[in-house]
């Protein structure tokens, strides 16, 4: 009896000290004890510790953030051009982490967001804006498709799946997807095909957009976690998207038309006014107004939540050429990488370079047609070279005419 009395004198805590006659028991461990008071603070501790790192990973600190023209420098580096719509959504950006920010105060002011959208021809740089910012936020991002979206009971998806991706972003963390931004592509597929409102259900035009005012306005919603009909038992989760920020695009293929008719307006006649400034007719996107998102096909309300409209220029030579070389992840650079992998040296003569861009605008295709003029001419190389034994590999102007002589050839037979 006295042997054992001794022993739990001599067993005592490697934290505290505490023999373990004064504690209510010990644990054992390889090289020593921890008694059950100091495991439990240990457990108090841990859980504080990693609320805490939490919290800062979560949370924003505004001098922390990037400011607007922090923002515009980082999209510098990938997209070229196209200063109007940077600075626009660098702003819209920062704004929206100051919402996030706002604490009730005396005033009763409260910042409404200001959701954006943006116009731009095909190839332009909209979707590639949209990703680049997505690397620098700190706050949930998801890019989804409108033109995937139907009204409620078609099949497709329902616009309540917009948020679904959000959510899968930020982990159903339902408190940071309320915080995200969305941006929503290919809006104007989601325009209603004739002036009329329609009376029947509309399968993805007008009715889509009847359904986005709740989510562009501030709404609570319930959003199916695994996202539509695939899953008809599941519980819905509440999301409400007041703080999320929304950004629109699309090319509106032929809005040029209704702004020039309506930059025409009272030109001939006994009304018409002298022109006082010089229209620029290559470029009519600047010019947008949103009445002419209305006579294309979006409805007012759809407008009136998206105040902030923003445009993307057509693409010139001058940027063309830039695209292709520029940018820290731009054509060349990525096809150079590709071949170094293989331990190849690939370079481009200069004239290449100029003949790729004469392409891109014979097509038409904005920076989009850079990449597929690029795939054509070097698709023989990237099949070749792998398998020989060379160690650089020039790319020559002959080779790339030949290179798409070939291609138009054989397509020309095959029609």
């Amino acid at each position: 009896m006295e042997d054992n009395k001794t022993s739990r004198t001599k067993r005592r805590c490697s934290f505290c000290g505490r023999s373990e006659a004064e504690v209510g028991f010990l644990i054992t461990g390889m090289n020593g004890y921890i008694c059950d008071n100091c495991s439990q603070q240990a457990y108090e501790i841990v859980q504080e510790a990693l609320k805490g790192s939490a919290g800062e990973a979560g949370e924003l600190n505004l001098k922390e953030l990037p400011k607007p023209k922090d923002i515009k420098a980082f999209l510098d580096q990938y997209v070229i051009g196209q200063d109007d719509a940077k600075r626009y959504l660098s702003v819209a950006v920062y704004n929206h982490y100051k919402r996030l920010l706002q604490k009730p105060g005396k005033d009763d002011v409260e910042i409404e967001k200001s959701n954006i959208i943006m116009v731009g021809s095909t190839g332009t740089g909209k979707t590639l804006l949209a990703r680049t910012i997505a690397k620098l936020l700190k706050v949930p991002f998801t890019i989804v498709d409108a033109t995937v979206l139907t009204e409620a009971g078609y099949v497709g998806e329902d616009i309540e799946s917009l948020l679904t991706r959000l959510l899968q972003v930020a982990d159903y963390n339902v408190a940071e997807a309320e915080r995200g931004i969305v941006f929503i592509d290919e809006i104007d597929k989601i325009a209603r095909k004739g002036d009329n409102p329609s009376i029947t259900r509309d399968v993805s035009g007008e009715g889509v957009q009847q359904g986005l005012l709740k989510l562009l306005e501030g709404s609570v919603v319930n959003v199916p976690p695994q996202g539509g009909r695939k899953h008809p038992d599941q519980k819905m989760i509440a999301v409400n998207t007041k703080n999320i920020l929304f950004i629109c695009g699309g090319a509106f293929d032929g809005i040029e038309r209704k702004i020039a008719q309506r930059l025409n307006t009272n030109v001939v006649g006994y009304g018409a006014q002298k022109e006082t400034v010089k229209i620029d007719r290559k470029n009519m996107m600047q010019y947008i107004a949103p009445q002419d998102l209305k006579s294309f096909g979006l409805i007012p309300e759809i407008i009136g939540r998206l105040p902030i409209l923003t445009y993307l220029n057509p693409l010139d030579r001058d940027a063309l050429r830039n695209i292709l070389t520029e940018p820290k992840n731009s054509i060349i650079k990525q096809y150079v990488k590709l071949f170094e992998m293989d331990g190849v040296k690939l370079t481009f003569a200069p004239e290449v370079y100029e003949f790729v861009v004469d392409k891109a605008m014979e097509y038409k295709l904005g920076a989009r047609g850079l990449r597929s003029i690029v795939e054509t001419i070097m698709m023989d190389v990237m099949f070749d070279i792998p398998s020989q034994k060379v160690k650089k590999y020039e790319v020559t102007l002959d080779f790339a005419k030949q290179q798409m002589e070939k291609t138009n050839l054989s397509r020309l037979q095959n029609a």
